[in-house]
């Protein structure tokens, strides 16, 4: 198996993600559109992480600070790449980010309904904060 790539999304990659995330990542987001990636990386060049293989996309994760909470969006493994690392490096990765930052503590929005997901994100050491709910307001139509 060939090393593992990572590095941060540039402009040229943005079609090749959101490809990427219709195989890879479950469930949609109302920013899953070319504007709302574009946007991303406009804003933070770092935040956008891809793993790569042998020039393969194999993973992605969004790893977002707003300099004060550390958010973590798309962590996605290509479904025929997983259980070899990407995703482990990938939050390897975000994490280091989120302490040169300053920040302190990373949270990530898994859907109920993927138990793939939040067995990961057991794995990796997170857990559910079941004190906490979301609230949502779309902005837009």
């Amino acid at each position: 198996m060939t090393e593992l790539h990572l590095r941060t999304a540039a402009p040229a990659d943005l079609d090749a993600v959101l490809a990427f995330w219709k195989t890879a990542a479950e469930g949609t987001s109302i920013s899953d559109d070319r504007d709302g990636v574009k946007r991303l990386v406009a804003r933070d060049p770092e935040a956008l992480i891809l793993a790569e293989r042998d020039g393969e996309l194999v993973g992605t994760v969004i790893a977002g600070f707003d300099g004060w909470r550390c958010h973590l969006y798309r962590l996605a493994v290509h479904p025929e790449r997983r259980r070899q690392g990407i995703g482990s490096a990938l939050l390897t990765a975000a994490e280091e980010r989120f302490v040169r930052l300053g920040g302190r503590r990373a949270d990530a929005m898994v859907l109920v309904r993927n138990e793939t997901g939040q067995h990961a994100w057991r794995a990796a050491g997170y857990a559910p904060e079941e004190k906490w709910r979301r609230w949502v307001k779309h902005l837009t139509d």
